[in-house]
């Protein structure tokens, strides 16, 4: 959530190492994700694109490998590259229900899809490392930079990709198992400051918006929560933010270390955010501000230090960013904007137009996945978050405004329709989003067909007991009928 990263939010958990980047050099107050899930997240930070662009649909649809990426073109100009740890914006990964969940969203049903989302704590207060996978990528770049970079006489890019804060796989929900269990030590758990750990106000179910209902179900929200169990959630969250922040201090120390920090440009940021039981949900998949609003921290030559950026930046803008650092021409068909004018502190009149395109005053979101039943779109400008769904009418938007209502718990579409009017007439020039609705609605129907049709006679047996078997052996002859009136 990168609303951690700055106040108030930081005033939960200790996290040294953003603060030494935000001390050290630039923090951007409003970065977003620009599709709220890993995989078609990671698409657009690797090609500059927008997610309908590259139509990287769900965490099953992605980039077509062999994409070249930003660090692609920084190899074939000379610079060595290296990547450690998760990329995942590639197609074909993730498991069959993660897949098949996405596809039938559109069907006339309600299952669960998550484990109901509980806290596990593990070692005592000398367990430092809990996530040993990130940990042991993490000594690999530190290693790397240590016995390679500092050898190097050109150039260099280094990648590190972590899994935490994630949540954890939850194998006690069945085989297909998703990840809701949030898992950390004592020793991380007490770098939370639990006084400051905030209980989100729910709307009660009856009141919810119709796509927020949904989601708040298949993510296994709906039932009843103590307020300790919230507050725990959130209190574990931070405990692994909290450990994610030290494998960063690893990475800035290997590079005090090597005398490289000096010349180097360092970025931090996230492929979405955690909504910790905001909106009574967790996980992502949503354009509330806990799941789509992400860090984004750099510090280096030539950033300006100590400066906090209000202007709307996603991470599509990270791409044209990393060639600019490196002096590569910037291609001109990107979704995204360089940051390093922002990076060096010159307001936005200060580019010079001729050189530079200028940079919109919106960013703009997107949504194709599971545990949401519809396409939906963010496009956040100045005050106002504007979220239209599917075909624009038959789901009503939503409209935000985060100066009076940071926690968006109240919807005022109805009361400013020409607002509404006005932001949704934007969004349309930058997107035809009941058309890629459409298109994703057809590339849906024909994935699971194909799918289905490969399982033969294995299909029922297979479709109930993906990660919703608990309600589908209930009633699999209504659910499958369900699927049968959609196709």
């Amino acid at each position: 959530d990168g609303r951690l990263t700055f106040h108030p939010g930081n005033q939960t958990v200790d996290l040294p190492s953003i603060h030494f980047m935000s001390r050290s050099g630039t923090i951007f107050l409003n970065a977003y994700t620009n599709s709220p899930i890993c995989c078609p997240s990671r698409a657009a930070m690797w090609s500059g694109l927008f997610t309908h662009v590259t139509e990287s649909w769900n965490n099953f649809k992605g980039l077509d490998p062999g994409y070249v990426t930003w660090m692609d073109l920084m190899e074939q100009h000379g610079y060595h590259t290296q990547k450690y740890g998760k990329l995942d914006y590639t197609s074909g990964h993730h498991s069959v229900s993660n897949r098949v969940e996405a596809w039938t969203r559109d069907v006339d049903f309600l299952l669960r899809q998550e484990g109901r989302p509980m806290v596990n704590l593990t070692g005592d207060r000398q367990h430092v490392r809990v996530k040993e996978a990130d940990w042991k990528n993490t000594d690999k770049a530190v290693n790397w930079i240590k016995e390679e970079a500092i050898n190097l006489t050109q150039p260099f890019a280094l990648y590190l990709g972590l899994n935490l804060p994630h949540p954890y796989p939850s194998p006690y929900t069945g085989e297909n198992f998703g990840a809701s269990t949030f898992l950390t030590s004592p020793y991380w758990l007490q770098k939370v400051n639990y006084e400051a750990v905030k209980i989100p106000k729910w709307s009660p179910l009856s009141e919810m918006h119709p796509v927020d209902y949904y989601s708040s179900y298949t993510k296994n929200c709906t039932g009843e929560f103590t307020r300790e169990e919230v507050r725990n959630i959130r209190a574990f969250y931070y405990a692994m933010c909290a450990e994610t922040d030290a494998m960063l201090g690893e990475v800035i120390s290997a590079l005090r270390d090597t005398k490289l920090l000096q010349k180097t440009v360092v970025m931090f940021t996230a492929d979405h955010g955690e909504l910790a039981m905001d909106h009574r949900q967790f996980y992502k998949m949503s354009m509330y501000e806990g799941s789509s609003h992400v860090p984004l921290l750099a510090m280096g030559p030539g950033v300006k230090e100590e400066q906090q950026v209000p202007n709307a930046v996603s991470l599509v803008d990270i791409y044209p960013t990393m060639l600019d650092v490196a002096g590569i021409p910037v291609p001109q068909n990107l979704s995204g904007y360089s940051l390093t004018p922002l990076l060096h502190g010159k307001a936005d009149n200060e580019v010079s137009p001729p050189k530079v395109p200028a940079r919109p005053r919106w960013v703009l979101s997107e949504f194709h996945g599971c545990n949401v039943n519809s396409s939906s779109y963010m496009l956040r400008a100045g005050r106002w978050k504007y979220i239209a769904y599917g075909d624009g009418h038959s789901v009503l938007p939503q409209l935000f405004d985060l100066s009076e209502d940071p926690d968006e718990l109240t919807n005022v579409a109805a009361k400013l329709p020409g607002v509404v009017r006005s932001l949704d007439g934007m969004l349309r020039s930058i997107v035809n989003y009941p058309k890629v609705s459409s298109a994703v609605q057809e590339y849906n129907k024909r994935e699971f067909i194909a799918w289905k049709e490969s399982l033969g006679q294995n299909y029922s047996n297979v479709i109930a007991n993906l990660r919703w078997h608990r309600d589908w052996l209930q009633e699999p002859q209504k659910y499958e009928s369900a699927i049968d009136e959609w196709l």
